[in-house]
């Protein structure tokens, strides 16, 4: 296992994240000795940027500090493009408010190992082991999600892209290099979806793997600090935009001008995510739907949806 795990890395991208790193990715490094890891910080403060290189001398880790935001893809294709270069033939992508056990961490790795054109993921539950993700549908009839465990008997699978999460991921080099890893347009959110969707188009499988878990604590860019349940603007903007986005860059046109019909009530959709109390006690969502909205309807009319 240890002479599998040197020619593995751990790639995360830190957003204020030190205070995670150092709870959640101090435990998986600990639990897969000598496994590579590349920390790439986005930019915030010098405060956060010198807490994330402590963390990384401390740890013998690779850090690589951008003196921007590159967002969640573009952090990734930077990250994961030194750990190849130094030699890594497995990629595992983590957020950094995510652990995985070394056992699951280690039967994938051998599963993406034998099988180089699978991109695998775990069973991820939340921290009061609630679960988290387990596979998810996207249906092209309108852009809705649902959970794969819950795809009717009889589906045409010509309805749904199932794809995996980027909480944690794990491809192999070759497979990496065939996408080209994340389309960066989406700067956070979707990216995933997109990666997934060109893995099968391109050929490769994409598996769940129920015997691996992984624990995800939601955080970060996701809330907005006024509220249990409330998202950042962040959060809404990018969900609602890249929705759209996906389906200028990926789907007919036929199938665009459906999605851009449900363009609305899709963008409410996402809002509820943060409960309704938010919509009246806090400014912001309703003028950042409408904008995104927006935006992702320009991105469609690029290519004439």
């Amino acid at each position: 296992m240890s002479e599998a795990l040197r020619s593995t890395a751990i790639v995360v991208v830190s957003y204020a994240s030190a205070h995670l790193l150092r709870t959640h990715l101090v435990a998986v490094a600990d639990s897969a000795p000598g496994v590579q890891v590349v920390v790439v910080d986005n930019w915030t403060t010098s405060e956060e940027r010198a807490a994330v290189e402590q963390l990384c001398a401390e740890q013998g880790w690779t850090a690589i500090c951008s003196d921007t935001n590159l967002g969640f893809g573009g952090g990734v294709n930077l990250g994961a493009t030194a750990a190849l270069e130094a030699g890594a033939d497995v990629l595992v992508l983590l957020n950094p408010d995510a652990s995985v056990d070394g056992a699951s961490l280690g039967r994938m790795i051998d599963r993406v190992r034998h099988d180089p054109w699978a991109m695998r993921a775990p069973r991820i539950v939340r921290s009061d082991g609630s679960l988290w993700f387990d596979g998810i549908d996207l249906w092209l009839s309108d852009g809705h999600m649902s959970a794969t465990r819950n795809r009717p008997a009889g589906t045409d699978e010509t309805e749904v892209v199932p794809w995996l999460t980027g909480a944690c991921l794990v491809l192999s080099r070759q497979l990496w290099q065939r996408l080209d890893g994340f389309d960066e347009e989406y700067f956070l959110y979707w990216e995933d979806v997109d990666l997934s969707h060109r893995a099968l188009a391109s050929g490769a499988s994409i598996a769940v793997d129920h015997d691996c878990t992984a624990v995800h604590d939601e955080g970060g860019s996701q809330t907005s600090g006024s509220g249990a349940r409330d998202k950042s603007d962040l959060y809404y903007y990018f969900n609602i935009r890249n929705r759209l986005l996906f389906a200028a860059k990926n789907l007919d046109a036929g199938t665009q001008r459906r999605w851009r019909r449900t363009s609305t009530r899709a963008a409410y959709d996402i809002l509820l995510r943060g409960g309704r109390r938010h919509l009246l006690s806090r400014r912001g969502p309703a003028p950042t739907a409408v904008r995104a909205t927006l935006h992702g309807r320009r991105a469609l009319r690029r290519t004439g949806g």
